[in-house]
């Protein structure tokens, strides 16, 4: 090997072992007990999940839509920069942050939700809770609340003390995105392709605004055609009106955790061009039809690729902080 080769070889060897060292590093200081026993970073919380799991119950009982706008807002928090509620800090006359970016402007929901928890929190153990944490055992809490898969969730991340509303206008997939686009966007944040369909499975809960799939329901040519009329009832084909009328994104179940959103997708009924992407004759597809037919296949996937998601470049030790007494402010 010359010499010039065998260089760039060890350079490239150096650095894998430095980031396989470092995400193990991080990896390391997660986990799911951190806040039940004193550690170097923090004293414990133990009544930590049952404060989000009672809070989550009452908010997705009193409003069953707000498990998919918590779930939302973890993944619009990590797709940006990693999990570090960044998403929650509110904007200010002096900053600017990412509620109203193009993805989250108007859209973004369930930040009364995130409060209300991290208040009950303080009240029983102040400072030493993150929101970040908060809000990725809020995620999980909804899901399971409407009936999906559990998981453990690995805990002790710290919190930002900035946001970037940049970041969340390039990180985070459009409606109109090709199967192309979501597989490079899902693969630049570390997420195989089969991750990313597992992860759109959360489509089989929530709303969608008529902005959002306008274009699809009148225009799109691979669409069933009674489900676009359908949908053209609460969507005017004239842009600005009706732009925030919503429509569920799955059309079988839209409040509960299941797989009817791939069956949508075989039989053309996806709401957003995104969605319908996934099963449009690409390499998708088979992905799509087998969690179709076997739900605890998507189950277990779905469950797998939360908890990637949630260990994205997680804020830890003395790289970020609580915020105290709310999410929205820095301390």
């Amino acid at each position: 090997m010359a010499s010039n080769q065998l260089i760039a070889f060890l350079v490239l060897v150096v650095t894998l072992l430095l980031q396989y060292n470092k995400n193990t590093f991080v990896e390391a200081q997660l986990s799911v007990n951190y806040y039940s026993s004193k550690n170097y970073y923090s004293s414990s919380c133990p009544n930590f999940p049952r404060i989000v799991r009672m809070t989550i119950s009452s908010a997705v009982l009193s409003e069953p839509r707000m498990g998919a706008s918590i779930l939302r807002l973890f993944y619009l928090d990590c797709f940006v920069n990693g999990c570090d509620a960044s998403i929650l800090l509110d904007d200010t006359s002096t900053f600017t942050g990412e509620q109203n970016a193009a993805s989250n402007h108007n859209s973004a929901r369930g930040f009364n939700v995130i409060d209300k928890i991290k208040t009950r929190v303080e009240r029983a153990c102040p400072g030493i809770v993150s929101c970040a944490d908060i809000l990725a055992m809020a995620a999980r809490d909804s899901v399971v609340m409407l009936g999906g898969p559990s998981w453990a969730v690995p805990l002790g991340r710290r919190d930002s003390r900035t946001a970037s509303q940049a970041a969340a206008n390039s990180s985070i997939p459009l409606p109109s995105s090709s199967l192309s686009e979501l597989i490079t966007s899902f693969h630049n944040a570390g997420f195989t392709t089969r991750e990313m369909v597992a992860l759109s499975g959360a489509h089989t809960i929530g709303q969608a605004q008529c902005r959002n799939y306008r274009e699809r329901i009148y225009n799109d040519a691979k669409i069933d055609r009674a489900f676009a009329i359908s949908r053209q009832r609460t969507c005017p084909i004239i842009s600005g009106s009706g732009d925030g009328n919503l429509s569920p994104l799955d059309s079988l179940s839209p409040l509960v955790f299941d797989n009817s959103y791939f069956r949508n997708l075989v039989s053309q009924r996806g709401l957003l061009h995104s969605d319908q992407e996934l099963f449009n004759g690409g390499s998708t597809d088979s992905i799509v039809r087998e969690y179709s037919q076997n739900l605890l296949s998507f189950r277990s996937d779905f469950a797998a690729a939360m908890v990637k998601m949630s260990l994205l470049n997680p804020l830890t030790g003395g790289d970020g902080v609580v915020r105290t007494p709310s999410c929205g402010r820095i301390n």
